[in-house]
């Protein structure tokens, strides 16, 4: 058998105590962002399992728009992520 070889770790503990892999990401062809996958990425991010640089390359993300979904995760959790509650989370 053989294990192609990867940079990082196959699997990260979260603060929730669940396991994640990378078979737990959106495929990298992704082209329809809902919340949870959003929230997906930020925490493999957040947990070490990618790096951001990888995760930007991967889903083809700006740094600007990464950081966007880092802030709402950290203010308002997965809600902050939805399209349809923009208005209420951001700041003018």
């Amino acid at each position: 058998m053989y294990i192609k070889r990867v940079d990082g770790p196959r699997q990260v503990t979260l603060s929730d105590g669940t396991v994640m892999t990378r078979a737990d990401l959106p495929p990298a062809d992704t082209r329809r962002w809902v919340a949870r996958r959003k929230a997906l990425v930020v925490m493999a991010v957040e947990a070490g399992l990618i790096s951001r640089e990888a995760a930007l390359d991967r889903y083809a993300l700006s740094d600007e728009e990464f950081s966007i979904w880092e802030v709402a995760v950290q203010k308002y959790g997965l809600a902050g992520l939805r399209v349809t509650k923009i208005q209420e989370y951001r700041q003018f």
